[in-house]
């Protein structure tokens, strides 16, 4: 295993380490074909967005606490801040796949700087990769072709809006797959929902959570073995409404349950659901019904 952590942070720094010429300095196709752009093993850390379609079996990504033996024909996208373990392994089949790379600075002064956040599925995990039909695929491998060309054409004014264009349009692809693959994965959604609404459950009707501060978004992922981003699609999906909200909502569920029913004061119902301070508590409350706990109090 190499020990040394990798550092990706410009497309120079990418391309040198498998060996390959890059072709512009903020983005980048590569494609894994076996032989010298192969490496073995290594850890890296990544400054750049990267989207990754295997087209073999063969490649582990291990990060966050899961490593996942992914599929042919599956997709994983990194972000910049995430740090990888990637293995290929020595058996008879060898791995082939084709990969993009761009800097953050490449959406500089483009409508995609402004969405970019909302492909959430960088922050995924490598177990939470995108599946993909035959039919999905070509569109992903047309989608890479058509960055490709745009690259090889000689540099003028239309060159980077193409070129962003066309990632957008592959990002905006694996929305939609991520949606269809959310739903077809119903039945393991509904279990993962269950689960967090016992942990929920659990976690504002247990006294000792006061100690704990407020729950959050990652600690009911990790309770998951979940990325928090993937978590969060996954409520939403399946609610309808944010996970933080999902959470919030039950805090405040079980804050009027403690007002009206059990005898709490104000204080008291803030320090066991985790807030620091009273003062906090009474900011969200009449946040999230437009009067304070006392005048809920009065008013029931």
């Amino acid at each position: 295993m190499q020990n040394d952590m990798i550092l990706f942070d410009t497309i120079a720094d990418y391309c040198g380490f498998f060996g390959c010429e890059p072709q512009h300095p903020l983005v980048a196709v590569v494609r894994f074909e076996g032989g010298s752009n192969q490496v073995k093993e290594y850890v890296a850390r990544w400054g750049l967005y990267a989207l990754f379609l295997k087209q073999t079996k063969g490649c582990t990504i291990n990060y966050g606490k899961t490593r996942y033996d992914y599929d042919d024909q599956s997709v994983v996208c990194l972000g910049p801040g995430q740090v990888t373990h990637t293995i290929v392994h020595s058996d008879d089949t060898t791995p082939c796949g084709i990969g993009l790379v761009f800097h953050p600075d490449l959406l500089f002064r483009t409508g995609l700087a402004q969405k970019i956040r909302q492909y959430s599925f960088f922050g995924y995990e490598s177990h939470e990769a995108l599946h993909l039909s035959a039919d999905e695929r070509a569109n992903v491998e047309d989608c890479f072709a058509r960055i490709e060309r745009a690259l090889q054409h000689p540099v003028d004014r239309f060159s980077k809006n193409l070129i962003v264009s066309n990632i957008e349009l592959l990002l905006d692809y694996c929305l939609r797959y991520y949606s269809r693959q959310f739903t077809v994965r119903e039945v393991l959604n509904a279990g993962v929902m269950s689960r967090f609404d016992q942990l929920l459950d659990e976690y504002v009707n247990d006294a000792s959570a006061c100690g704990n501060g407020l729950p959050n978004v990652k600690y009911f992922a990790d309770k998951m073995a979940l990325s928090p981003n993937y978590f969060g699609d996954l409520v939403k999906r399946e609610s309808g409404v944010t996970a933080q909200d999902y959470i919030q909502n039950k805090l405040l569920g079980r804050a009027k349950a403690l007002l009206l029913h059990e005898g709490s004061n104000v204080s008291q119902t803030a320090y066991s659901l985790g807030f620091q301070y009273p003062q906090h508590f009474i900011r969200f409350f009449k946040r999230k019904t437009g009067i304070t706990p006392r005048e809920f109090i009065n008013a029931n």
